[in-house]
């Protein structure tokens, strides 16, 4: 009886990961859904350039306070460069790509942004991370990141001609996709928080020099909403949001966690309706249900892993970082 019962803990191990992966993913897309109309907010005193490379530079200076109070170790030689990637995904290219997209566009168009990026980040993961989703997993997925795109432009009454605020956005798309699929292969190696701390400080130097630089072509004068939402970007956003995205996306499989952004934008224009007073109509109600339908169906799809793949196992490194998650909430 004893190969039955191994037989049968498999598949409930599976299933009990995936949704510790999809509760992790849920907690920090529900923290990143605040970033596009806070961002909209702050650039209405603050420069965009200071916005997207500010935050940066008070989320290291906490990330080098958790590194260094819980006595991690560096990460090796080829996990540096992985990390250069991370950063120049998460760290660099999303957030002034987005910040400067939103001094033009409004909060609700900016949403399109984090419609698009389950797909991709999906895409990212079966090229670096070999996972195998079925034929309906991607047909949900598309279907999914078609009907967010519409909800968002419709809830806009209409799309216009592309505009730089597109580009920028887009390629916003692609920078965050790729450093959420490293990072979440990365986390399975460091943990979680480490790999968003350690991506951090490898862009710390670059940010450091953009702010100054921001501050220097300008005075950085805001109303106190606009300061505290730069803190939230710094603090949520930039940090605390990535330690449960990035345990999430570990635990995976990538493509399937990554599904549960699709609720991000409908969270984020029901968040701009709300703090900044977008208009919220019946099609913005209608088309976010369809969204979240979507991403129901899509984080359930049975995903096929590679032969041979154990189910993901995330390591702690060391008992001070143990200590440390329990003592912010984490474990």
């Amino acid at each position: 009886m004893k190969p039955h019962n191994s037989a049968t803990l498999l598949p409930a191990t599976l299933l009990s990961s995936t949704r510790s992966g999809l509760a992790w993913g849920l907690l920090g897309v529900t923290a990143f859904s605040f970033t596009v109309p806070f961002t909209r907010v702050a650039v209405g005193g603050l420069s965009p350039l200071f916005i997207g490379s500010g935050r940066a530079v008070v989320a290291a200076a906490l990330a080098v306070a958790a590194l260094s109070l819980t006595r991690q170790r560096l990460p090796s030689g080829t996990q540096w460069l992985r990390l250069g990637v991370v950063a120049c995904g998460i760290v660099i290219g999303f957030p002034l790509l987005t910040s400067f997209a939103l001094t033009t566009a409004p909060a609700s168009h900016g949403a399109v942004v984090i419609a698009l990026l389950p797909a991709v980040t999906a895409a990212m993961a079966v090229v670096r991370g070999r996972e195998r989703p079925p034929a309906s997993f991607w047909l949900v997925a598309l279907l999914g990141a078609v009907v967010a795109v519409v909800f968002a432009t419709l809830h806009e009454g209409g799309l216009a001609q592309p505009a730089l605020s597109d580009l920028l956005l887009f390629g916003a798309v692609i920078a965050a996709a790729t450093g959420y699929a490293e990072g979440g292969l990365l986390a399975r190696e460091l943990g979680a928080w480490q790999t968003v701390s350690w991506a951090l400080v490898v862009a710390s130097p670059i940010m450091v020099v953009l702010t100054v630089t921001a501050v220097l072509q300008q005075p950085q004068v805001g109303t106190p909403i606009e300061w505290a939402s730069f803190a939230y970007l710094a603090v949520v956003s930039m940090f605390l949001g990535f330690f449960a995205w990035y345990r999430g996306l570990a635990i995976g499989p990538i493509a399937r966690v990554s599904q549960v952004q699709l609720i991000q934008p409908v969270l984020s224009i029901l968040w701009a309706a709300l703090l900044l007073r977008e208009e919220l109509s019946w099609h913005t109600v209608l088309g976010g249900a369809a969204v979240v339908v979507c991403a129901g169906i899509a984080v359930r799809t049975r995903s096929t892993r590679p032969a041979g793949t154990p189910v993901p196992d995330i390591p702690d490194p060391g008992q001070a970082g143990v200590m440390c998650r329990e003592g912010m909430g984490l474990e």
